[in-house]
This record gives structure tokens, C-alpha cells and sequence, in this order.
């Protein structure tokens, strides 16, 4: 190890029954990891890192884990707080999420959307992009997995591509300490929905394969405080024995939602499910699952990963 530990500075800020969290990374090039919504970097990180001695003007890099509107909607503010000296990253896949706002609709429309059957929904999110995400713009580096990215004075970062939760879903890891950042792919139980959401199960579960045999976190920062079985929240920063415990249940709750979904499939959605279900057309699946969280509510991961089984299960038969 050719340098000291950097320290890392979780940063949170508001949103609605939210925090949400980025991480400051004090390196001599310092790092943000996810930047929040449009408010974040103004509201909530600039006042935390004059707290501890540091200016968001200084910060060097900007690393997205994923594309979704509460990691990416504060980079444009941030990157303009810093001159646009920063280097925006993004993984390619999901680089169109930082580049558009009607992205965002466009994933809403082609997902979750299909089964939440609200006329408003498109103009809700067409709302939310517009009101949360603080500019559009083109990354300064996409990776793809691989890479290393040298933050000054010895200290790297090395880029794992952790697909499943989205399509550009990555790890940042802090080589020779093995912090890790994931943003929000391990999902565990999932977080205030208390069900785990991703796009791609088999990409996922494969992820969180690597993170526990390969990447092996001593310290894993997480997106927001997702839940154990029994509803307590882990908080952000993680040990090396409680990312541990996340990581294998996480593969646990995928493992079970798979069997109730592939089970719900194979009988034939729209025999077995009551239109009239909140849950339609996986009704069985709450069920078998015990789930009585309100698919309904933003941002609402049941349908989302549902959606991925069935996706799967329609190009394997």
C-alpha cells in the first residue's frame, strides 16, 4: 500500500421520506461518490464539507454508481460547483440516464409503468425528472469495468461492473483498503418498500457472487439503509462482517422471490391473479412472499424486479 487510508465522509441530504447519501473520499484529488438530486450538492454536501475543513470547489472526481434520479440528478450542480473541473463518471449502459431527462420516462414507461396502471404516471415522472435532476449532460469518462482511476498521491480506484439493479450498475473500490462503494446493488430486503428492486435477476445475483468471492468488501458503503429480514435498517457504512451478512442476504431474498416468481410464471399470470390486486398480475408472489408494501408508491422496486423474472422467464420458453 503506497499511501495512508483515505478517509471517507458519508454526506446526506433530504428528499421527502429520504435521506439520501453520497460519500466524500478524501483523497489529494478528492472524490464524490452519487450526488443526490438537484439540491444535494448545495444544500447538503457543500454546508458538511466545510464542517470538516473541506470545499466542494476542490472536489476532482464524481463517481456515479448507477443512473437512477436520486444517484445522478445532483451531477450537474455538483460538476458546476467544482468550475466543471470534476471528471463525471458513468458506466456506458447507463449513460443515457445522465445525458437525458426523458430517459428517465422512457425506463419508467418500458418497466414498472406497465403494471402500475396510472394515467398520470407518465407526467409524474416527466415532473420528477424535470424538478430533481439539475442539468443534462454528456460524462467526461464512461467505464465499463476494468479500469483504475488514479485520485493523486498513490491512492487508485478500480471500476467493478455490478450489473442487476440497473444495466450500468458499478462498484468503486478503494485498492489496498478495499472500501467499496455500490450505490444500490445490494439490495438486501430492499429499503423503505421493504421488497429488492432490479432490472436483470440473473445479472444481479451474479453480481453479488463477485462482490462477496471477488471484490470481498472490508468496508461497503451503501446507497440508502436497506433492511435486514426483519425490517432493521443496516445503516450506509458497512464492516467487513455486517457486508458480509448483506451481501449473503441479499443473494437469500433473491433466491426466495426467484422461486415465488418463477412458480407465479409457470402458472400463468393472468389466470391465477386478481386484476382487482394492487399486485396484479403477481398477486401470488406477495403472497407467497408475505409482502404488503404499497407497490404503488415511488420509487416501486416489486413491479421492477417482477417485470426482470418475467423478461426472463418469456426468453427461456
Amino acid at each position: 500500500m503506497t499511501h495512508d487510508a483515505v478517509a471517507v465522509h458519508p454526506l446526506v441530504s433530504p428528499w421527502g421520506r429520504f435521506g439520501l447519501y453520497s460519500f466524500f473520499v478524501d483523497a489529494p484529488e478528492p472524490a464524490i461518490v452519487d450526488t443526490g438530486i438537484a439540491s444535494s450538492p448545495a444544500e447538503g454536501m457543500a454546508p458538511a464539507l466545510e464542517a470538516i475543513g473541506r470545499r466542494i470547489e476542490d472536489v476532482r472526481w464524481i463517481l456515479l454508481t448507477h443512473g437512477h434520479i436520486d444517484h445522478v440528478g445532483g451531477a450537474h450542480a455538483l460538476w458546476e460547483l467544482t468550475g466543471r473541473r470534476a471528471q463525471v463518471v458513468i458506466h456506458e449502459a447507463d449513460a443515457p440516464l445522465l445525458r437525458s431527462r426523458r430517459a428517465h420516462v422512457e425506463e419508467y414507461l418500458a418497466g414498472r409503468g406497465r403494471y402500475l396502471n396510472d394515467p398520470e404516471g407518465e407526467a409524474k415522472v416527466t415532473a420528477a425528472a424535470d424538478a430533481v435532476i439539475s442539468g443534462e449532460m454528456e460524462p467526461t469518462l464512461l467505464v465499463k469495468g476494468g479500469e483504475t482511476l488514479s485520485l493523486g498521491g498513490g491512492v487508485t480506484v478500480s471500476v467493478h461492473a455490478v450489473p442487476g439493479h440497473t444495466p450500468g450498475s458499478v462498484a468503486y473500490l478503494v485498492d489496498g483498503q478495499r472500501a467499496v462503494f455500490t450505490g444500490d446493488a445490494v439490495q438486501v430486503h430492499g429499503a423503505a418498500n421493504g421488497f429488492p428492486g432490479y432490472t436483470d435477476p440473473a445479472a444481479y445475483r451474479e453480481s453479488l457472487v463477485r462482490l462477496r468471492d471477488e471484490v470481498r468488501p472490508r468496508s461497503l458503503y451503501l446507497g440508502h439503509p436497506y433492511r435486514r429480514a426483519d425490517g432493521t435498517p443496516y445503516g450506509v457504512e458497512l464492516d467487513e462482517a455486517e457486508a458480509r451478512e448483506a451481501v449473503t442476504q441479499s443473494l437469500e431474498i433473491e433466491d426466495r422471490v426467484a422461486g415465488a416468481a418463477c412458480r407465479c410464471l409457470e402458472a400463468g399470470l393472468e389466470e391465477t391473479d386478481s386484476p382487482d390486486s394492487p399486485y396484479s398480475p403477481f398477486a401470488s408472489v406477495a403472497g407467497e412472499l408475505g409482502y404488503t408494501g404499497d407497490p404503488t408508491l415511488e420509487p416501486s422496486p416489486f413491479f421492477t424486479s417482477l417485470a426482470g423474472y418475467r423478461r426472463h422467464h418469456e426468453q427461456h420458453v
